[in-house]
């Protein structure tokens, strides 16, 4: 059996310090040993080399062999049942008894692998009693305290009291995980920390992930030399992940890092809140220090009551702002911008509390092209192209910042009126928008060191910044930070603004298309009448150009035939033109056509047109053939003309070679038109064996004046058929023709059915 360790020894170089491997240092700390059992056999495949220091047994004799040859049945039983029972990771321990040493056990499962830490019973720091009644007096302390800096502060207090560290630190993270600390209890003779700020590099990305899965880590003594852990070598690159292990052993930038500041040992609890890390209790102690778990769990209850209660002392901290941002909400939604003059937008940015309800130096509105603004603000140049900025990078939707240089940072002469900025678009499709804008609040940080200078490199390789002397910053281009009562009033009123001008350009529209109605109802009266004068009036010389072309023909019988002729054409065209005003008069009233709908039936429709128009139907032969029709609801003596209209172009297009046929069916069941959802409509198909036409004049045939043939050979004025679609569309409906040129033509007409 070969065996190996899994140390790794490349943990930590100049391209991976960023993403230092430190879940897998393949050692642990030696205040305590470790074994790995397999899930399905419960065999050890990975031991700390220390074992035999604490159970007398070397890590070559425990690899491979079965957890209850060495350690009992009685504890194997135990230990099933304490993982069955998921007790793992609890509060409650497991205990490992091996001939009269007894051990307290972490127990945790990585991948395929139960991890066991122990730990031996012998550190009496404090009585558990003890601990009970200080956490209880914490509590009471607690209800005592109204801000969160004043609850951190007795945190750090209770903390340090618990566990007996020197320094206890309430660690609290910004948006960048820059950190400060936010409050602290220290040993008198030391340095205090409160206030100094560290960058978000001392604690780099990989580290703050750990923190996030493990809540608390303990180094007993910086100068701690690792254990390694022992595997069988059956597999390559075979490792096992710390990331839950309370031994896990350091990173060596962090203990190179411990060591620049003077430190010995080292508690650290995370703060979780909202699912992210907010923050840290990190206990120092300058000389090596171990606790008892149940000390540690008492110190890590600290943790909780912290993010327990953040929301809470948040909420008591923001609530003033918040009264009164909504007071001025209040104050400002009493001001309507209804009417019809956009100067009141410069009312508006004027008026009481549109600043305050927010807390800005200065508001501007861009609205069409036009600039309204007030207080502090940059020029109407520069919000225009803000706007225009921000209407893209949002997508027209909003947007907050205390430090907008770092979205424009070209706008460094912009930083002393706008530094802070809240925008919210009113409009999708344009760079309409509300802003408002806080100027520059120049700071001074102190930082525990230059946060430039947190890894570097010298002869000796990597290592951690050794300086924590106090390094000032003045930091610049930065507003007051918006807090979260204002950003959320900003949003209220910008919604409420979005409405009252969607509400005011509604208004508009409704003004201006209500004017336009009125011109189109006094331009169509005026055509009306024009159209009534113009077609009666000229009747009245067409039927005296009709009566005495007449008589000249009656009566004047030595008439060259030249002009008999021409007098013939004067006469036809004068009948043309009669027909044409008077299908004109039709299809103008037809818009008109007020009557209520009834039933019709379409068999008595056919069945009084045949006995109307019979003259013309025996001139020429035709044959009308019609199957059992529906009853459509209509106006009846439109769809009367409908059909005789039909009839008539049937008659009028007939082919020379044949006598005209009509045969006029119906669709065996209701349909839809053109797969359209707009209902079921009874379908009546009129077809005719006439002369037809081109596929490509199935639509246009329908328009008026519309004549596919010259007028020499069909008499009529295009109309006719505009005249049928009109009638459809009055009872909303529809009308296809579909034709073979030479062989006929089939028109459909689609009745809605009505119920």
């Amino acid at each position: 059996m070969k065996i190996k360790d899994i140390v790794n020894r490349n943990i930590v170089n100049l391209t991976n310090c960023e993403q230092e491997p430190i879940h897998i240092p393949g050692s642990i700390q030696p205040h305590g040993f470790l074994i790995g059992l397999k899930e399905d056999t419960f065999n050890i495949d990975f031991c700390s080399a220390n074992c035999e220091e604490y159970i007398g047994i070397p890590y070559k004799e425990l690899l491979d062999k079965k957890f209850e040859d060495f350690f009992g049945t009685d504890s194997f039983n135990s230990l099933k049942n304490y993982i069955s029972n998921d007790q793992m990771l609890s509060s409650t321990l497991y205990r490992l008894a091996i001939e009269d040493k007894t051990f307290q056990c972490t127990v945790h499962k990585s991948g395929s692998i139960y991890i066991i830490e122990a730990e031996p019973v012998n550190i009496q720091d404090r009585n558990i009693s003890e601990v009970y009644d200080q956490t209880s007096q914490f509590l009471l302390y607690m209800h005592d305290t109204h801000t969160l800096k004043e609850l951190c502060q007795l945190v750090a207090n209770g903390t340090r009291e618990i566990t007996g560290y020197d320094r206890v630190m309430i660690y609290r993270f910004d948006k960048d995980y820059n950190g400060e600390v936010f409050a602290e209890s220290v040993r008198d003779d030391l340095e205090p920390f409160l206030g100094l700020h560290y960058p978000h590099t001392d604690i780099p990305p990989q580290a703050r992930e750990l923190y996030m899965k493990n809540l608390l880590r303990l180094i007993t003594d910086i100068n701690y030399t690792p254990v390694p852990i022992y595997t069988i070598d059956d597999t390559r690159d075979k490792n096992l992940d710390l990331s839950l292990s309370i031994l896990r052993s350091t990173s060596p930038i962090h203990v190179q890092y411990l060591h620049n500041m003077g430190v010995g040992a080292t508690l650290t609890i995370s703060l979780i809140y909202k699912k992210k890390l907010w923050g840290l209790i990190a206990c120092h102690h300058y000389s090596p220090k171990n606790l008892t778990p149940e000390i540690r769990l008492a110190a890590q209850l600290q943790g909780h009551f912290i993010t327990s209660q953040i929301d809470l002392r948040q909420s008591n901290e923001e609530y003033e702002v918040s009264r009164k941002t909504n007071e001025e909400l209040k104050k400002i939604n009493t001001f309507s911008l209804t009417g019809k003059d956009e100067g009141k937008f410069n009312d508006l940015v004027k008026k009481d509390g549109i600043l305050q309800l927010c807390n800005a130096a200065g508001v501007a509105i861009v609205f069409n092209g036009g600039i309204y603004k007030n207080g502090i603000t940059p020029t109407d140049d520069e919000i225009q192209d803000m706007a225009n900025w921000l209407a893209t990078y949002t997508n027209n939707g909003s947007f907050y910042t205390d430090k907008l240089v770092d979205y424009l940072p070209n706008k460094l002469d912009m930083c002393g009126q706008t530094s802070g900025l809240i925008y919210h678009s009113l409009d999708m499709d344009s760079n309409n928008c509300i802003l408002w804008f806080r100027p520059e609040t120049k700071t001074e940080v102190n930082w525990a060191g230059d946060p430039n200078k947190a890894i570097v490199k010298d002869k000796n390789g990597l290592s951690p910044r050794n300086s924590f002397k106090l390094w000032k910053e003045t930091v610049s281009c930065t507003s007051k930070p918006w807090l979260q009562p204002e950003i959320a009033t900003a949003a209220t009123y910008a919604n409420s603004l979005q409405r009252q001008i969607n509400l005011l350009i509604i208004t508009q529209e409704e003004e201006k298309y209500r004017k336009l109605s009125e011109l189109l109802k006094e331009t169509n009266s005026e055509l009306e009448n024009i159209n009534w004068i113009s077609t009666h009036d000229l009747q009245e010389p067409l039927r005296k150009i009709q009566i005495i072309s007449s008589r000249i023909l009656s009566k004047e019988t030595e008439i060259p035939e030249n002009v008999h002729d021409a007098i013939l054409r004067m006469n036809a065209s004068a009948g043309r033109m009669q027909t044409l005003l008077i299908d004109i008069l039709k299809y103008t009233r037809l818009k008109h056509a007020d009557d209520a709908f009834e039933d019709v039936d379409l068999n008595k429709v056919v069945k009084e047109l045949k006995e109307e128009i019979s003259e013309t139907i025996n001139e020429k032969s035709t044959v009308i053939n019609y199957e059992e029709l529906p009853v459509v609801k209509g106006i009846p003596f439109l769809i009367k003309q409908l059909f005789s209209n039909l009839i008539s172009n049937s008659v009028k297009y007939t082919a020379e070679d044949r006598n005209p046929e009509i045969n006029i069916t119906v669709s065996p069941v209701p349909m839809t038109y053109n797969g359209k959802d707009t209902g079921f409509y009874n379908v009546i198909h009129f077809s005719d064996n006439g002369i037809g036409f081109e596929p490509q004049f199935s639509e246009s045939i329908f328009n008026i004046f519309t004549k596919l043939h010259a007028a020499t050979e069909y008499k009529g004025s295009g109309v006719g058929l505009a005249l049928c679609k009109k009638i459809m569309q009055n009872h909303q409906g529809y009308i296809t023709a579909v034709s073979t040129l030479g062989e006929g033509t089939t028109i459909s007409m689609y009745f809605p059915i009505k119920n």
